[in-house]
C-alpha cells in the first residue's frame, strides 16, 4: 500500500523525452528564423547600393529638377554657365601669369627685387579679406536662394489646401457649377505661373493659354501685374459663391485668407528680386580679385618659374568661380542651371490639382 505522505519527485521517463524533444525543436527552429534573418538583412538594412544611389549626382538632381542625367552630365549641366562666365578672365590672368614668367627668365624682375619685398605681406593681407569677402557673398546669395525656395515651398502648401477647400466646400446644385469650380481650379494654378513669369520679367506666353479661357488669357496680354488680376477673378468667384450661400462666412473668410497669402508669398518673392544684394560689395571684391591677381604671380615665380601661369589661371578659376555662383544663386528665379526649378514646381502643382479634385469627386 502507497505511502500517501510521500512526495512525487520526478515525472515519468516519457515525459521527461517528449520535453527535451520539444525544447529542443524550438531552439531550432528560433535558430533557423535568425539564420534567415542575418541572410536578410544585408540586402535590406545594411545595402551599401541603396544608399550610395541616393547620394549620387543623378538621383539628387532628379529629385531636384524632375530630369534624369548621368553624374558627368550632371556636373557639366550645373558649372557650365559658371565655367562660360569666367572662362575669359581665366584665360587673361593665366596669360598674364605666363608674362611675369617670362619677364622673369629674361632676367628683367632681378632688377625689381628690392622693391617687391612687400608682396608677400600685402598678398597675405589680401586672403584674409578675400576670404571674409567671399564668404559673406556665398552666405548671403544661399540665404536669398533657400528663402526663395521656402517662398515658394508654401505657395505649393497653400494650393493644396485652397483646391482641397474649393473642391469640397463649395456646392454643386447644377452642372454648370462643376465647370466653373474646374475653371477657378485652373485659375489657382494659373496664378502660380503668372507669378513665375513675373519673377522672370517675362510676358504673358501659352503656358497660360491652357488654363483660362481665352477672353481671360487676353485680357492679361493687356495687364501690367498678371498675377494680381488672377488673384482678383478668384476672389471674385468666391466673393459671388458666397452671395449664393453655397458657402457660409467661416469658408468664405478661410478661402479669402489663403488667396491672402498666396500674394503674401508673391510679394516677398518680389522683395528677393528687387533688393539685390548692395553693389558696393560686388564692385569692392571684384577690385580686390583684381588686385590680388596682378600681385600674386610676382610671388609666385620664384617658386614655380614657368608653372606660374597655370597655377594662377587655376587659383583665378576657383575664386572667380565661387564668386560668380553667388552671383548666379542670388537672383534665383531665372533660368540659370543652380536657380530654382520653377517649371517643375508648377507641373507639380497641376498635377496636385488635378489629383485632388478627382478624388473628391469620386467620393461623392
Amino acid at each position: 500500500m502507497q505511502d500517501p505522505n510521500k512526495k512525487k519527485t520526478s515525472d515519468p521517463p516519457e515525459h521527461n523525452q517528449n520535453n527535451i524533444r520539444e525544447s529542443r525543436e524550438k531552439l531550432s527552429s528560433s535558430s533557423s528564423s535568425k539564420k534567415k534573418i542575418l541572410a536578410e538583412s544585408p540586402k535590406g538594412f545594411f545595402s551599401k547600393e541603396k544608399y550610395v544611389a541616393k547620394r549620387s549626382f543623378s538621383e539628387r538632381f532628379g529629385l531636384y529638377s524632375g530630369e534624369q542625367f548621368s553624374a558627368v552630365k550632371v556636373i557639366l549641366h550645373l558649372t557650365e554657365s559658371v565655367i562660360l562666365a569666367i572662362l575669359p578672365w581665366i584665360i587673361l590672368w593665366g596669360g598674364y601669369g605666363f608674362l611675369i614668367s617670362l619677364l622673369n627668365h629674361t632676367g628683367h624682375l632681378a632688377k625689381l627685387n628690392p622693391e617687391l619685398k612687400a608682396i608677400p605681406n600685402i598678398v597675405i593681407s589680401l586672403n584674409i579679406v578675400l576670404s571674409l569677402l567671399l564668404i559673406f557673398r556665398t552666405n548671403t546669395a544661399h540665404e536669398r536662394f533657400w528663402e526663395a525656395r521656402k517662398l515658394w515651398g508654401g505657395m505649393v502648401n497653400t494650393v493644396r489646401n485652397i483646391t482641397r477647400r474649393i473642391s469640397i466646400v463649395i456646392e454643386e446644385h447644377e452642372p454648370e457649377d462643376r465647370i466653373e469650380k474646374e475653371e477657378i481650379l485652373r485659375l489657382v494654378v494659373a496664378f502660380a505661373v503668372a507669378m513665375k513669369l513675373q519673377l522672370r520679367r517675362e510676358p504673358v506666353n501659352s503656358e497660360l493659354a491652357s488654363l483660362m479661357s481665352s477672353s481671360k488669357y487676353y485680357t492679361l496680354q493687356d495687364i501690367n501685374h498678371p498675377p494680381l488680376k488672377i488673384a482678383y477673378w478668384i476672389g471674385d468667384y468666391f466673393q459671388y459663391q458666397y452671395e449664393r450661400q453655397r458657402i457660409d462666412d467661416m469658408e468664405s473668410s478661410a478661402l479669402h485668407q489663403l488667396l491672402d497669402e498666396m500674394v503674401n508669398l508673391l510679394g516677398a518673392c518680389e522683395r528677393i528680386l528687387k533688393t539685390p544684394v548692395p553693389l558696393v560689395y560686388t564692385i569692392t571684391l571684384k577690385m580686390l580679385l583684381t588686385f590680388y591677381f596682378l600681385l600674386l604671380p610676382w610671388e609666385l615665380v620664384n617658386g614655380l618659374s614657368w608653372w606660374t601661369g597655370p597655377i594662377l589661371a587655376f587659383l583665378s578659376s576657383i575664386l572667380l568661380g565661387i564668386d560668380e555662383i553667388g552671383a548666379e544663386i542670388e537672383e534665383p528665379f531665372g533660368h540659370d542651371p543652380n536657380d530654382l526649378p520653377l517649371d517643375v514646381i508648377c507641373t507639380t502643382m497641376l498635377r496636385n490639382i488635378d489629383d485632388l479634385y478627382l478624388s473628391c469627386q469620386s467620393f461623392r
